[in-house]
């Protein structure tokens, strides 16, 4: 019933609307083709490891469609595949201590049972040194991921959910919601164990605990990891930190449970956690998170054997550590944001009390693929780290840095140098609102011409506790392709975003569209004091908290004369009671809705409808589980009523990160022929 209703309502959306029509002819614009076709021809790295012996590196990087394993030395020469398989994709790349043995997923036996979402994935291992064909060492039947080695290299771990009908995240499309709901069970995601050599799965953590990520002692015989009760697409945001012995049916420690605390980390989220180099302390990441992977905050301390409050050894830091290791006994590597770059630092660790950080490197770019936290590989004395890295400029290539201070990271791959940009050049602009330092990205128009004035849209990104930092974009909604078009497009950071400190992340605590909007329109005027943007042609748009901020910002301006509000939010009050993770709402609003209406009616664009005017392109998944349809359709059917112009499309089987081409190529193409269509030249 609720897919014939989506089905009939988006006819009813798009029906008597100009629009429809323009967006069916979008394939035969030429412009738009182009952009679309550019980039489609970016070469992704899904991972990239440094063998312990900093002697080769592996990587997975995607060719024809798939990701393929290959194997060089570590400056990036004498590439070559290890396996010879037709058509199968492989990534997790991960070197085992010895430097000859790599281990890696592969999907080469075909798609399991019951899975939406591609083929099963297979653990498995190769001998680089003898060159022999790599030996499958499982057969499994469910979702696989987080795959590493055991420091002793006799086995190897990874997160599993057995007879897994679906990706193990809250972004991945959601269950159809028919039948009687809530009773049909919850998919547990476990650390699980297999020897090197094969053999029977073992399950390392209880059965009532759904995992999300896991980190070996040095010695092999603990393993820390960050787990709540299912579901665990629900409850990563009330998430603790445990700690027991790395074999089947160990008994678990509370190391750190954010609600039973008192001080700046209580209900709170935790990643990251890390044993010291002889055991006795765990680190981790704590601060006020989004999503699960998107990972930001201080740095905290806790005793491995639990009994004690975590200390915070980073108090007061302006950036915000998002990924941590551990390189001696009293020395963390850490990356982090910091004002919309990627930073990695050295931070000493006393026995108590702060840590003193020495930056060793900052880069305009995205370390990673932007989806994700930033990570690193390193060799087994930390002198190197290996990573991919992109940016506005420069598509995704293998990065090697020597860990010494003094160097400079350099990329060991040439996978996308013959790309150039479509979109316009790429400058960081900084600005004070309110007594906040808030920084932001540029892109100046493609073939850019001083003398002339041009329109700007303002992107806002997800989270809120985020950052656009400069990454090569892929096929699908964002920034860059806006710049190709001919816009200036701002990508702001405003507080709530990561790379200026925890306090500002957590600045717009119970202030969602306020303080917030106020930095990005502040951000606008500084911009428009010392480039040529046309202010009569300014557009806005964004996805997730972005889309929030889409349609709450034209209800409280209308300096925005068109708008693309993608997955938003536009109803706090009624999206508590749709959505399928109301659990991060509570850190972030300071109650449940039942207990505190007012704040979340405060934050909702519906209750401030009457004052649109702005144009406005609504786009969702139809299984979107983070910003249900149901908001979306709230939002169109309110500026529908009020006459303004819009439309609403729902992609089917879609989740809340589009999971099929053709879906991402057709949302990007709609919002440019919207804002071309509302923000042209013609309209000066």
């Amino acid at each position: 019933m609720r897919t014939k209703w989506i089905v009939a309502a988006v006819a009813l959306a798009c029906a008597g609307h100009a629009f429809a029509d323009t967006a069916a002819k979008t394939a035969d614009d030429p412009r738009i083709a182009a952009i679309l076709d550019a980039l489609g021809k970016v070469r992704t790295i899904e991972s990239v490891a440094l063998s312990p012996d900093a002697k080769h590196l592996a990587w997975t990087v995607k060719t024809n469609g798939k990701p393929v394993l290959e194997v060089a030395d570590a400056d990036g020469r004498n590439a070559r595949r290890v396996t010879a398989s037709k058509g199968c994709g492989e990534i997790s790349a991960a070197w085992a201590p010895d430097s000859q043995h790599l281990a890696f997923l592969s999907d080469c036996a075909g798609k399991a049972p019951g899975v939406e979402e591609g083929k099963q994935n297979d653990i498995y291992v190769v001998d680089i040194a003898k060159k022999a064909a790599p030996q499958r060492i499982t057969h499994l039947k469910g979702y696989i991921d987080g795959l590493e080695w055991r420091p002793d290299g006799k086995a190897l771990a990874f997160l599993y959910v057995p007879n897994a009908t679906r990706r193990a995240s809250a972004t991945a499309a959601a269950k159809p919601q028919l039948g009687e709901v809530g009773v049909e069970g919850n998919e547990v995601q476990q650390v699980a164990s297999v020897d090197a050599t094969g053999g029977a799965i073992r399950t390392l953590t209880p059965a009532g605990l759904h995992v999300y990520e896991f980190a070996f002692s040095a010695d092999s015989g603990r393993i820390a990891y960050v787990a709540a009760p299912p579901p665990g697409d629900n409850n990563w945001w009330v998430a603790k930190l445990y700690a027991q012995p790395a074999v089947a049916g160990a008994q678990a420690v509370t190391l750190v449970d954010t609600a039973t605390l008192s001080g700046p980390l209580k209900d709170l989220q935790v990643a990251v956690p890390r044993f010291s180099p002889d055991g006795s302390r765990v680190a981790f990441i704590g601060g006020l998170m989004s999503d699960q992977g998107s990972t930001g905050g201080d740095i905290w301390m806790v005793p491995a054997a639990g009994g004690a409050e975590p200390a915070d050894v980073t108090p007061g830091v302006a950036t915000t550590p998002a990924w941590l290791a551990w390189i001696a006994p009293d020395r963390l590597l850490v990356g982090e944001h910091a004002a919309g770059a990627s930073r990695v630092s050295s931070y000493t660790v006393p026995a108590s009390g702060p840590a003193t950080a020495t930056t060793l490197f900052e880069l305009p770019m995205t370390i990673g693929d932007g989806r994700l936290s930033m990570s690193l590989s390193l060799s087994a004395d930390a002198g190197k780290a290996a990573f991919t890295a992109s940016s506005f400029e420069k598509g995704f290539e293998v990065q090697v840095a020597d860990l010494d201070g003094h160097s400079v990271p350099r990329a060991v791959t040439a996978f996308n140098t013959g790309l150039k940009p479509s979109w316009g050049n790429a400058e960081s602009i900084a600005w004070k609102n309110e007594g906040h330092d808030v920084q932001g990205w540029l892109l100046y128009p493609a073939n850019y011409d001083p003398k002339k004035r041009y329109g700007m849209i303002v992107s806002v990104h997800g989270g809120p506790a985020a950052a656009v930092t400069p990454r090569w974009p892929g096929v699908g909604y964002g920034g860059a392709p806006l710049s190709a078009l001919g816009y200036f497009v701002f990508m702001p950071n405003p507080r709530g975003s990561y790379g200026q400190g925890e306090a500002f992340v957590q600045a717009n605590r119970k202030d969602f569209g306020y303080g917030d909007l106020r930095d990005v329109l502040a951000g606008v005027d500084a911009i428009e004091k010392t480039h040529p943007v046309d202010d009569r042609r300014l557009g806005l748009t964004g996805w997730s908290y972005g889309g929030f901020m889409t349609m709450f910002g034209v209800t409280q301006t209308q300096r925005f004369r068109a708008a693309v509000a993608g997955a938003g939010i536009s109803n706090w009050q009624s999206y508590y009671g749709q959505n399928l993770i109301d659990q991060w709402m509570k850190p972030f609003f300071g109650a449940s809705v039942y207990d505190d209406p007012g704040v979340y009616a405060k934050s909702s664009a519906i209750n401030f409808i009457k004052q649109v005017k702005t144009p406005t392109l609504v786009v969702v998944g139809e299984r979107d589980a983070e910003t249900p349809a149901p908001q979306s359709f709230e939002f169109w059917h309110a500026l529908r009523a009020q006459g303004v112009p819009t439309s609403l499309v729902v992609y089917p089987g879609e989740g809340h990160g589009f999971a099929r081409d053709a879906s991402r190529r057709d949302v990007l193409a709609r919002a440019l022929a919207w804002f071309d269509r509302y923000l042209s030249a013609g309209d000066k």
